[in-house]
């Protein structure tokens, strides 16, 4: 992000043990009361460094590598939405954390864990895509496989982030004959990334898990009034209209919710690209700062 002071990498690393065994790795910094941020799709616990840096002062921060992704061990066989409830579970027993925020996919889980975990009692969602009546695209996902499988990533990558079309942006505006070669140069130039990072090409498999989040959890806002908790509905008038269908839905079905949409801003706005100390000034006046 232009003008952006650099990236100060001080935090320290943990781990719990989810219920089926599988490692889930966290960063940590700060310190006061715990919160937990969970990120989204094509993204790992990295790309929320100037968001928990801008909390930490009032929080300790801890930020899991979802399944799959750096930290973490692998998706496993049989893989769904329920694991990763249980992976936060764990976390949260771990940590004593009553507070959590989740980014778009993440915000899907956060919903699922918060159904099953009463400590979690203030809940802050940005922009989960919650399909009402196939209102969040997933067509995509057959090609996308296909692509993977034979070892096409950056063809993948273009089909993903044009069938999601999350926000207006390059990915959509670029045709796609263009795009491949542009992604696939710079995933080349990128290689592993920072040793403490999780390079581009290895997130891109894990998006398959995540759309397999989105079907499981379609058409499901129902369950969510029976959530006691307090919640923050977090939005930007920059994305896609598929968010606000979802936004609209949960406002209704929550029983203890405000919504907020922050003006210019798009879905990427909690990562360390987008707007996170925007967001961060909503965190901390929602979850009370000290």
């Amino acid at each position: 992000m232009k003008g952006s002071p650099p990236i100060v990498r001080d935090y320290s690393e943990g781990q719990v043990r989810s219920a089926d065994g599988t490692t889930i790795g966290y960063r940590r910094r700060g310190r006061g009361p715990a919160l937990i941020l969970v990120h989204g799709a094509m993204q790992a616990s990295q790309h929320f460094t100037r968001l928990a840096a801008a909390l930490s002062a009032d929080f300790t921060v801890y930020v899991p590598d979802r399944r799959g992704r750096g930290l973490s061990g692998p998706h496993g066989a049989g893989f769904s939405v329920l694991r990763e409830v249980d992976d936060l579970r764990a976390l949260v027993a771990a940590t004593g954390a009553s507070q959590i925020f989740g980014l778009s996919s993440g915000a899907l889980v956060v919903l699922r864990a918060a159904l099953v975990t009463p400590a979690l009692d203030r809940i802050a969602l940005y922009e989960p895509p919650l399909s009402i009546g196939g209102s969040v695209p997933v067509d995509w996902v057959t090609r996308f496989d296909h692509e993977i499988a034979a070892g096409r990533s950056a063809s993948a990558l273009v089909t993903g982030l044009k069938g999601l079309a999350a926000e207006p942006s390059l990915f959509t505006r670029v045709p796609r004959f263009a795009l491949v070669p542009l992604l696939a140069i710079g995933a080349r130039l990128q290689g592993d990334g920072a040793a403490d990072e999780v390079p581009v090409e290895a997130l891109i498999p894990t998006l398959h898990f995540d759309a397999q989040v989105i079907r499981e959890v379609a058409d499901t806002a129902a369950d969510y009034a029976a959530l006691d908790a307090q919640v923050l509905l977090l939005g930007g008038t920059r994305s896609a209209a598929y968010f606000g269908v979802a936004f609209q839905k949960l406002t209704e079905v929550l029983t203890h919710a405000r919504s907020i949409a922050l003006p210019g801003v798009g879905h990427s706005g909690p990562e360390d690209d987008g707007a996170p100390l925007v967001v961060a000034r909503a965190l901390r006046d929602f979850f009370g700062a000290r």
